[in-house]
C-alpha cells in the first residue's frame, strides 16, 4: 500500500517513513502543503499521513481541498491527522474537515501503523482484520500469510502485492495501478516487476487465485471469497 505523509520536521517525517516502510508500506514524504497538493493531484494513495502546521499551505487546507472535491484523484482516500494542536476544538475542526482519524504528537509508531491498516480496511469494504480468500488468509497487522493454514513466505513486495489483490476482490487492477500502489517516488521499478511477483505468487499459492484479464490487468474473483 502507499502512503503519503505529509511532516515538515526533517527528523519526525524520516522517522515516520522509515517506520512505515518497515511496516511494509511504500511512502511519499512531503514537507509542505503545496507539494502535498499537488502530489494527491497526480499519485494515487491508499492513506494520507497529515501534519496541521505545514508551511505554504496548512494542512486544515490541504484537507478542505481534497474534500471538497478540488483533487479528484485521492477525494475518497483516507486521511489520518498526526499533529501537536490537542485541544478539542482543534480535533473537532480537523474531523468536520474531513479527516477520518486524528492522533496527537508524540504518538507510537504502532498505533500509527494500526489506525492506518484500520482506515485502509474500511476504505476498501473490509470489516475484518484477516483478509480471507479461497484458502488463502492473509494478516496486515503480522505480516504472514497463510495458505489451507500452512505458512506461505512472501517476499516484502509480493506480500504487499496479495493485500492489494485481497483487498480489492472483484476488481480488475491494471498494472499500472498495481505498481503506483507498491512503489513510492525514487524508488526503481522493471518492467515486468508486477507480472514476475504475480509469477511468484501463483507458484507459492496456486496459480487460479489470481486472474489475468488480458489488455486489462489483473483480478482475483469476489466468488472464492470463504
Amino acid at each position: 500500500m502507499r502512503i503519503l505523509v505529509v511532516e515538515d520536521d526533517a527528523l519526525l517525517g524520516d522517522a515516520i517513513q522509515a517506520g512505515l516502510r518497515q511496516s511494509g508500506y511504500a511512502v511519499d514524504w512531503m514537507k509542505d502543503g503545496v507539494s502535498a497538493a499537488q502530489a494527491l493531484t497526480t499519485e494515487p494513495y491508499a492513506a494520507v499521513v497529515l501534519d496541521l502546521g505545514l508551511p505554504r499551505l496548512s494542512g486544515l487546507e490541504v484537507l478542505h481541498r481534497l474534500r471538497s472535491r478540488n483533487i479528484q484523484a485521492n477525494a475518497q482516500t483516507p486521511v489520518l491527522i498526526l499533529t501537536a494542536m490537542d485541544t478539542v476544538d482543534d480535533r473537532i475542526k480537523g474531523l468536520d474537515t474531513g479527516a477520518d482519524d486524528y492522533m496527537v504528537k508524540p504518538f507510537d509508531m504502532g498505533e500509527l501503523a494500526a489506525r492506518l491498516r484500520a482506515l485502509v480496511r474500511r476504505a476498501s469494504g473490509k470489516t475484518a482484520p484477516l483478509l480471507q480468500v479461497s484458502g488463502v488468509k492473509l494478516d496486515p497487522a503480522a505480516h504472514c500469510v497463510l495458505y489451507q493454514d500452512k505458512p506461505v513466505e512472501l517476499s516484502a513486495k509480493e506480500f504487499a502485492l496479495l493485500h492489494a489483490l485481497m483487498l480489492n476482490s472483484g476488481k480488475v487492477l491494471s498494472r499500472a495501478r498495481l505498481e503506483e500502489q507498491l512503489y513510492a517516488w525514487g524508488d526503481e521499478v522493471e518492467s515486468n516487476t508486477v507480472e514476475v511477483h504475480i509469477h511468484h505468487l501463483r507458484r507459492k499459492l496456486f496459480p487460479e487465485l489470481i486472474e489475468t484479464i488480458r489488455g486489462v490487468g489483473y483480478l482475483m474473483p469476489r466468488d472464492k471469497a470463504i
